[in-house]
Parts: structure tokens; sequence; C-alpha cells
């Protein structure tokens, strides 16, 4: 009964989110500038949250802390909240004795990382769902509307033309059994219901256990026509802001390069930034490497030659990701006000499809009784 009843209270735990964490460094960061102890301001986020699962994180590192450990020691316990570039900011801030700076980073980062998934699930979710909507319509149509809507045509004393026949056919295949799966039977419209999810899972199962397989999906992301060039600004963006934050903070090119190239998503890309990383360690300038790899965009190596130039990498790469990360609104944008259109034009076609093969042979038996 306990386990069991212990179960249910984790699972009916909030989880701790990013926002959770923007509110744990502004907080740390107003504690450490007015002078406050470390271990009361853990103490005071502890006692203060309504997050249970923050409560008992933040009474482990205060325990730990109190122990002698450094917070970032304390961090690394909790690597399912605290990821290592989260780390790698906090310890960096402990070395140069600046933890506000630290905090300040992370705060501005965390903040950039939650505006940015909100635009990510926005670009996929929306499209996803109106397109399940749209498959579904018709799976509805094709299943279950038209065969009572063409049941009597069948029955009409004349030939009919290829749209109806053919409407006639497809109606047939959404609705009719192609097959039993455990002696329940299986018709088409659930199959076209069902491709799509089990391919995604199949997709998804494939790049988990094979690397190659991974490589050449996401290379051939970025080479699709709408969705290629979003894939790689959300990825630019992503990494100029990771890495602006990391330089900012006192860690060294190598480092930053290697804990950046960790938030990239796309595999093409990430190898590309693992041979920048390569070509950095042998003395080239950080803005040849870029260009050498050619997956960058031109402005982006132009920018980060500048900023090399002027000695203002920091500010260059949060331009960058700030150009980046608007540039990603409006490609999201664009592909919503064009996804509306191109599905309500699928439907308007189908319903036109089979009004004109209704109707079509009803008036031509009409001309025949005259």
């Amino acid at each position: 009964m306990g386990g069991g009843s212990s179960g249910v209270s984790t699972l009916l735990r909030k989880k701790i989110k990013i926002r959770d964490l923007i509110q744990l460094f502004m907080h740390m960061e107003q504690m450490q500038s007015a002078g406050v102890p470390m271990l009361d301001a853990l103490a005071d986020i502890r006692d203060s949250t309504d997050n249970t699962m923050l409560r008992d994180m933040m009474s482990e590192i205060h325990r730990d802390v109190s122990e002698g450990s450094s917070l970032s020691e304390a961090m690394l316990k909790h690597p399912k909240v605290f990821k290592p570039l989260y780390i790698s900011l906090v310890a960096s801030g402990e070395e140069t004795g600046n933890l506000t700076v630290a905090y300040l980073n992370l705060v501005k980062f965390l903040k950039w990382v939650d505006l940015m998934q909100s635009k990510v699930r926005k670009a996929t979710r929306y499209p996803m769902i109106v397109t399940v909507v749209v498959i579904l319509t018709i799976t509805i149509m094709m299943g279950y509307v038209v065969p009572q809507i063409v049941g009597f045509i069948k029955n009409l004393d004349q030939e009919l033309p290829f749209y109806t026949t053919s409407l006639m056919a497809t109606s047939d295949f959404f609705a009719n059994p192609l097959f039993h799966l455990f002696d329940v039977p299986v018709p088409g419209g659930a199959i076209v219901l069902a491709t799509p999810v089990a391919l995604y899972f199949i997709v998804k199962y494939l790049k988990k256990v094979s690397e190659a397989f991974a490589y050449r999906v996401d290379a051939l992301f970025l080479k699709l026509p709408i969705m290629g060039p979003l894939i790689r600004k959300i990825n630019v963006a992503r990494f100029c802001q990771t890495f602006a934050a990391l330089f900012s903070s006192g860690i060294d090119v190598l480092n930053a390069l290697r804990s950046a190239r960790n938030t990239v998503g796309n595999l093409a890309l990430s190898d590309a930034l693992e041979q920048v990383q390569v070509r950095v360690r042998s003395g080239e300038p950080l803005s040849a490497a870029f260009n050498a790899s050619g997956e960058f965009p031109s402005m982006v190596v132009r920018m980060i030659r500048v900023g090399e130039e002027s000695g203002n990498l920091t500010v260059v790469l949060e331009q960058v990701a700030e150009f980046y990360t608007n540039d990603v609104d409006e490609a999201v944008q664009g592909l919503i006000t064009m996804i509306e259109p191109l599905l309500t034009a699928v439907l308007g076609i189908m319903i036109l499809w089979i009004a004109v093969a209704v109707f079509g042979p009803i008036y031509a038996s009409f001309e025949n009784l005259d």
C-alpha cells in the first residue's frame, strides 16, 4: 500500500519546469546582490516554493552545500533538472568569484530557451493538429458519409463517369475491411489514420538505435523546402545564444563550443560543429572554421568575423541569436499562414469531388427521363 501511494504522490507532484528554474536563479541573483549568505538563500527558496519536487531538490542541495559542497557540485547530483550548461555557468561564476553574473546569464539564457521552445511548439503542434483534423475528416467522410450518399447511385441504370467510380472505389477502400487483426476487421480508413502515427514511431525508433540513420534523416530534414530553413534557423539561434552565454561567463572558446554543440538537436549540424571545434583546436580562427563547415549561413560567418576583429564576440553572437529568433517567429507565422489555406483547399477539393460525383449522375438520370 505504501509503495502504491508513494507512486501516486510522485505522479501528482509538479515537474520542475524552465520557468521554475528562471525564478530560482532570479531569486539567487537577488539574494547574492543583497549580500545574503548562500545557505540562507537556498533555505528561503526551499521554504517559499509550492512545487514539492523543487522543495525536495532544494532541501538536498541545501544539505550538500552545508556539508561543504560547492553549489555546482550540489547541482551536479540532479542531472535531470540542471543540464551541464547550467552547471558550467555556475562553476565559472564560482571560479571567478562573481556568481551574480552567472545567475544573470542563466536567467537571460533560460528566458530565451523558454521563448524558443514556445516558438518550436507553435511550429510543430499547430500544423500537426490541423493535418490530423483534415485526415480524420477525410476518413470519416470517405468511410461513413460517402457510402450512404452514393449507395443509391449504384442502382442507377446508366454508365457512371470516372470521377464517380473513382469516388466509390475510394469510399470502398476506406469503409471495407482489408484484413482481420485478432478477428477484428481493419478497414482502409483505420490504416490511413494509423500510417502516419506508425511511421512517426518507426522513424523515432530507428533514429534511436542507428546513429547513421538518424544522421541521414536529420540531413534530409535540412534539405526540405520549408521546414529545412526553419530547422536550421532554430538550431543556429540555439547554438549562438548558448555559446554567447558560456563565452561571456569566462569559459574558453573550445569548451564553450563543446557545450553549445550539445544543445543542437540536428545531427548534421552537430557534426559540422564538431569539425568547427577540431579546426579551432588546430589554430584556425572561429569564423574560418565556421565558413569551412559549409552548414552555416554566410551572415553568421560574417558576424562572427566582425566579433573576432572587434573583440565583441559575445555581443555579436547575441545579435545573431536575436536575429534568428525573430526570423524563426516570422517563419512560423509564414508556415501557419501557408498551411491553413492549403489544407482548406484540400477539404474544398474533396467536397467538390463528392458533389460532382454524386449530383452528376443524378442530373444525367433526369435528362434520360426526358
